[in-house]
């Protein structure tokens, strides 16, 4: 309650003081105003100029009207305010005092609190520095409980991880490959040695005794199994490599490779082992393909070698000595390369073609699963499909702490991945007489027929370029690659033939005196088209036969061109005109779009010759005739007039007359049959030639006679001179020599 009424004196004494203020401060803005000089003024704000306007209000209208009374009277009312200050001041005396005690006590309570607040101060600042002592203590503590747990989880990493159970020490120690059972008993014991030897251990760890006996019982017992287990690799390649091919006592014409597939199965089960071996130790890795090409590599040689001894002996259907017989004969009897067989050993030679094409496939039918599941078992057992490096880097392998030496090869070209590059490098070991046997096997096909190469040629494109189906090679294959070399050397083998006979054909003879009829050239070239064809009817690949045939018949055309009339008891034009035509005939009946425009060629050719054959042949009736109005045309072209002729002595009225005397139409008519019984003698029935030939050469001497009538008009007009027959005459005589030989 004491506080209360202290309180509200408070409020009062303020209300009053303030209240005082007011009208102290009034007093005075108006006592300076009045004490300001009449020559000073002072505009009234806004608030001040509201407050007159109120105050004026409140008072009555006569009072304002008189400025004194009206003065006087505010002058009476500030002074009873003034007085009502001093009074409101001199009765709150009595609450300022309380006030002011009031401020005392508050001043000491401030200062007992005060001095409260140092001491507790004081006893914080002890309790800090407990506090930050327990925080050191707390935080070394961690620490070493921090280390406590690494130390422990350190030792459990070595006692655990770098311990080899017993059963993997006896697997390696063992080193029992003899059964499935216990090479992936081996297999699993290796995987967990290379596991605890490929921990990273920190190099100070290896200073400690016990972690260095047992990295040096890790690296014994790999030693020791590396050793065992490629010492028992190199005697399985060693016992395959020793086996025994088949002996050649199949039937003739069995052509079969013995499968490798039981010495795959045999040495599969171990690719886990070589795998780790590749991977722990790649300079003894790279060691065991060579070794198993060299071992191998000569059961691949004997079992390739009685492979094509069999094909041979299937090609000749003979044994093997009667076969070198074959081979090895003398040649002096031997025939030129393009005489291919007659007609009446047609059927033997079809056989002898069937055979070898069926030798020559079963040979490559042969190679391709032999030389394919090799490859797959080389990619598989030696870790070749990926990730490795070729066969003559070893990796990063050392030698006393220094790098081995670089291979003496030059490295290939970077065509192919690594591992292809390895597989086909180990493949090409392991083969390394099937290209040679190959090669002198495909000479021997090429010997046993004239055309043997042109079948060599397709059979091999078709492998090749896949044609067969599943018997040809994959195109990635070491097989498809060695066919692809095998294949340009009989490509160039089989153009090596087609030139040889092209020259042959260039530069054969018509024996002495030839009669005419079909060249030996022409008739070789229509067999070998006609051979080639049928070797090529299953073939998808054309393009080298194509530019065979091309050559083959620029070079009959070439033969054809040089007969000589010296080696020709018959016109040389009809000879030509005769093999032009037959071979036009020829290849009209083939349909060979290589060779249309040889055939086109062959036509026009034929025509040519006829027309000179014609040429020549047409005049020999009228011999006589022929060379008067010859000698008149020459006298034309000399510039002598038509009308002028006439009065040449060689050429009068008078020898025209006896001229034409000495063919009268009898003898014309007898001359008539005397050139068809010729021509007739001549053609080779063979190409029916006579009736197209005969009615050219009606047509010819119709020309030479509608010729003879109009330099007879031209030259000889009025003089009454005609010839002994007329056109009806002649025509009569071609048809009546015409029925007769019907």
């Amino acid at each position: 309650m004491q506080q209360d009424g202290q309180e509200r004196a408070e409020a009062e004494l303020q209300e009053g003081l303030s209240a005082s203020q007011e009208g102290l401060s009034a007093s005075q803005e108006g006592l300076s105003a009045s004490q300001e000089g009449p020559g000073t003024f002072q505009g009234l704000s806004a608030v001040e100029a509201a407050a007159v306007l109120a105050l004026m209000e409140e008072h009555e209208e006569p009072l304002l009207s008189h400025s004194v009374a009206f003065t006087e009277h505010l002058d009476q009312e500030l002074r009873g305010l003034e007085e009502a200050n001093l009074r409101a001041i001199i009765s709150s005396e009595q609450q300022v005092a309380q006030l002011m005690s009031s401020l005392d006590e508050a001043l000491a309570e401030v200062a007992r609190v005060e001095e409260t607040l140092q001491v507790c101060d004081e006893l914080l600042g002890a309790v800090r520095q407990q506090m930050d002592h327990i925080h050191q203590e707390n935080s070394l503590l961690q620490r070493l409980a921090s280390n406590r747990s690494r130390l422990m989880d350190e030792i459990l990493f070595l006692t655990s991880q770098l311990q080899l159970s017993r059963e993997h020490r006896a697997a390696l120690s063992r080193v029992d490959l003899s059964s499935p059972a216990a090479i992936g008993a081996c297999t699993a014991a290796a995987q967990a040695l290379s596991s605890c030897m490929d921990l990273p251990i920190h190099p100070s760890y290896r200073k400690l005794q016990a972690v260095a006996e047992q990295l040096i019982l890790f690296e014994t017992l790999k030693q020791n199994f590396e050793s065992s287990f490629i010492n028992h690799i190199t005697n399985i390649f060693e016992l395959q490599g020793n086996s025994q091919a088949p002996a050649l006592g199949a039937p003739v014409g069995t052509v079969a490779a013995p499968s490798h597939g039981p010495h795959h199965e045999e040495l599969l089960p171990y690719t886990p082992l070589m795998a780790w071996l590749k991977n722990t130790n790649p300079s003894l890795f790279w060691d065991l393909p060579k070794v198993y090409s060299q071992n191998l590599g000569r059961l691949y040689e004997r079992e390739i070698k009685a492979l094509f001894e069999q094909a041979k002996m299937s090609l000749s259907g003979r044994r093997k000595g009667s076969l070198q017989e074959m081979w090895e004969k003398p040649a002096g009897t031997k025939q030129p390369r393009w005489s291919l067989p007659r007609s009446r050993d047609s059927q033997e030679d079809t056989l002898a073609r069937g055979n070898m094409r069926r030798v020559l496939e079963q040979v490559l039918s042969e190679l391709q699963p032999l030389c394919t599941l090799e490859q797959q078992f080389l990619q598989e057992f030696f870790c070749l499909s990926c990730g490795s490096v070729e066969l003559e880097e070893r990796g990063s392998a050392t030698k006393g702490g220094e790098p081995t030496a670089p291979p003496e090869d030059p490295p290939r070209t970077k065509s192919q991945s690594q591992p292809e590059e390895a597989t086909t490098q180990l493949l090409s070991q392991l083969f390394s007489c099937l290209e040679p046997e190959l090669r002198a096997f495909l000479d021997v096909c090429s010997k046993a027929h004239p055309l043997g190469c042109l079948q060599v040629l397709v059979t091999l494109s078709d492998s090749v370029f896949g044609t067969w189906g599943p018997c040809s090679a994959p195109p990635s294959s070491f097989l498809h690659t060695l066919l692809g070399n095998v294949l340009l050397l009989a490509k160039n083998n089989f153009n090596k033939c087609i030139g040889t006979l092209c020259k042959e054909m260039e530069e054969a003879k018509a024996a002495s005196r030839t009669r005419g009829g079909i060249l030996p050239s022409v008739s070789r070239f229509q067999e070998l088209v006609a051979l080639s064809e049928e070797v090529f009817q299953t073939s998808q690949r054309r393009g080298d036969l194509d530019k065979a045939q091309l050559r083959l018949a620029s070079s009959v055309f070439s033969s054809i061109s040089s007969l000589s009339s010296a080696n020709l008891r018959v016109n040389t034009d009809m000879v030509m005109m005769e093999n032009f035509h037959h071979i036009h005939n020829f290849l009209c009946q083939r349909n060979i779009p290589c060779l249309e425009g040889k055939k086109r060629e062959a036509k026009q050719r034929s025509r040519e010759h006829m027309e000179k054959y014609i040429t020549t042949y047409v005049g020999q009736p009228l011999e006589r005739l022929k060379h008067f109005f010859e000698g008149v045309k020459a006298r034309l072209a000399q510039g002598v007039k038509e009308e002028e002729v006439s009065f040449q002595l060689a050429y009068s009225k008078q020898e025209l007359r006896k001229v034409i005397e000495k063919y009268p139409g009898k003898e014309v008519k007898r001359a008539l049959e005397s050139l068809y019984r010729t021509i007739q003698k001549q053609l080779s029935p063979e190409e029916n030639l006579l009736p197209v030939v005969w009615q050219a050469m009606e047509q010819g001497f119709i020309q030479q006679y509608r010729e003879f009538e109009e330099l007879i008009q031209c030259c000889y007009a009025g003089a009454g001179i005609a010839l002994d027959f007329t056109m009806e005459d002649l025509l009569s005589y071609f048809n009546s020599i015409t029925m007769s030989n019907m």
